[in-house]
């Protein structure tokens, strides 16, 4: 028969302070607050957050669009550098943008927070990050969760995660169905590596045993921080692209698998899209190159190399697009074409198609990066 305890045994004794999650609510709030738009009802602490559809009554054939991510091992930086404001616009820029893809509007997230102790203002600083992102996004932050996991994950650590909904109608929905050849591949830039391939680039820098902190000439500063750049937000700019119905047939948000495999998936079935290295990726996909001997197709399959986003335009329209982007703060060049497979296809280069399984088009990308660009065939 066993013994009683002479001490109670309580829920702040097994490791999860509800004091410390009601402080984190305080100490974000004024951020919540920023990231909000007029349909939003209530407030922040509901059970669940509401959104007033009444809108969407006025559609012809409304769609609903969601998407679900998180940002993956960019946290294990964050948590190695000790700065937590900028890991929740990569998760917003994660998930709205994939529904921005589909021609569709974001109109609400709900974030999540699984963390081995609640820190509070550690908490407050990765819920500012989310809703600066909601705000750049024009997306409602209507609500969240944040989670004390004790003994699962250590003090220290946390993961994020994020769900959106959006609207679009359904004559008016982006893809594959619209595309055609002579279509032109436009291309948006990214601000560094975004939140895919980390599993890599962490490897890559603990193999040469390099420190976050270390400063890094070419990158003008240090490491942690060029890798910890938050993910770009496109839609607003996209949208404005949508809403001017200049012949965009489709849009590919360019995350895990790299550009070739995620054009592939908008494209359709048969049809093959020539990509030209006509542009410099930034120094930090070099590095990692360098740094880690990585082959070109390894890197080009895991990282986006400088292009966060692609537009397949109208070759007619393409360079209107580009000025509707332009206007917006968003730069763009042209890097490819939908061509006819049987007399675009080069011989001897790799076509990357039937990606993430998706039965779609085919992708070839084409040439050399410049040379000042310091990423090369072969290492």
């Amino acid at each position: 028969m066993s013994t009683p305890r002479s001490e109670p045994i309580t829920y702040a004794g097994a490791g999860v302070d509800v004091h410390a999650g009601d402080r984190a609510v305080e100490l974000m709030k004024d951020a919540v607050r920023r990231a909000q738009r007029p349909e939003v009802l209530g407030g922040l602490g509901g059970f669940a957050g509401m959104f007033d559809a009444s809108a969407l009554t006025g559609m012809r054939r409304p769609v609903l669009a969601t998407s679900t991510d998180g940002v993956g091992t960019k946290v294990a930086i964050a948590q190695a550098m000790d700065v937590h404001d900028t890991i929740g616009q990569d998760l917003v820029g994660m998930v709205v943008d994939d529904i921005v893809v589909s021609g569709a509007e974001p109109l609400f997230m709900t974030d999540y927070i699984a963390c081995g102790r609640v820190v509070p203002e550690r908490i407050a600083a990765i819920v500012s990050g989310i809703a600066r992102g909601c705000e750049l996004a024009g997306v409602a932050l209507v609500g969240g969760e944040t989670a004390e996991h004790p003994g699962l994950l250590d003090p220290d650590e946390y993961d994020v995660a994020g769900a959106a909904t959006g609207v679009v109608e359904h004559d008016q929905i982006l893809g594959p169905h619209r595309v055609e050849r002579g279509d032109v591949v436009l291309a948006l830039p990214s601000s560094g590596l975004h939140s895919n391939g980390y599993s890599l680039v962490r490897r890559v820098v603990a193999a040469a045993g390099w420190a976050w902190d270390r400063h890094v000439d070419e990158l003008g500063r240090t490491l942690g921080e060029e890798c910890l750049e938050p993910t770009r937000i496109y839609t607003r700019s996209l949208l404005e692209v949508v809403r001017a119905d200049l012949g965009l047939h489709a849009l590919s948000h360019v995350t895990g698998g790299g550009l070739a495999a995620n054009l592939a998936r908008v494209l359709p079935t048969g049809e093959l899209a020539v990509i030209e290295r006509v542009w410099s990726p930034p120094p930090v996909f070099g590095l990692v190159q360098r740094l880690g001997r990585v082959p070109l197709d390894d890197l080009e399959q895991t990282l986006n190399m400088g292009v966060g986003f692609v537009a397949v335009v109208a070759a007619g329209t393409a360079s209107r697009v580009q000025e509707v982007l332009a206007a917006r703060g968003t730069d763009s060049w042209v890097v490819g074409v939908v061509a006819d497979p049987s007399t675009a296809r080069q011989h001897g280069v790799p076509v990357v198609q039937g990606a993430k399984g998706v039965d779609g088009g085919a992708v070839q990308l084409v040439g050399d990066y410049p040379v000042s660009a310091g990423v090369t065939r072969t290492q």
